[in-house]
């Protein structure tokens, strides 16, 4: 059997139509959530609030309960791919200027703290029920491909 032709970046084809398949796949259902909980930018975006809290307790859950199982390609499609496009960081950033920048400190703080605070939560409760849900039950930390 023969090696996996990789790039220089160490990812295969494999991987990386993983990631391709994976961040169209993510892509669109964070679009699906933004029509249907739509706002301006100078309100509170829940929508990007939600991405990132579920995406934080699912990619916890997926980490706990498959990476130490499942192929390379696999945990790039799911984590990079699914979830890296399904979630945003940039997103959360612009929305929160935009409602500092229209008065809504308080909108801008709340932002901010409920992402943070939430994602962490989620992503702890992912962690411990993905442990749970392992064969053995034992928590194991893998690191995360991002």
């Amino acid at each position: 059997m023969t090696a996996p032709v990789r790039s220089r970046a160490g990812a295969s084809p494999r991987d990386l139509l993983a990631v391709f398949v994976g961040g169209l796949t993510g892509t669109t259902l964070r679009v699906l959530l933004d029509l249907a909980l739509p706002h301006t930018p100078e309100q509170f975006a829940l929508s990007t609030l939600l991405v990132n809290v579920v995406g934080a307790f699912v990619l916890g859950l997926l980490v706990a309960a498959l990476w130490p199982r499942v192929p390379g390609w696999v945990r790039v499609g799911l984590g990079p791919g699914i979830l890296g496009s399904f979630t945003t960081f940039s997103a959360l950033a612009v929305s929160i200027v935009a409602l500092a920048q229209a008065g809504d400190v308080v909108g801008a703080i709340l932002s901010i703290v409920l992402s943070i605070g939430l994602g962490m939560l989620a992503a702890w409760l992912g962690l411990v029920l993905g442990s749970r849900l392992a064969p053995g039950g034992s928590p194991s930390m893998v690191e995360v491909e991002e």
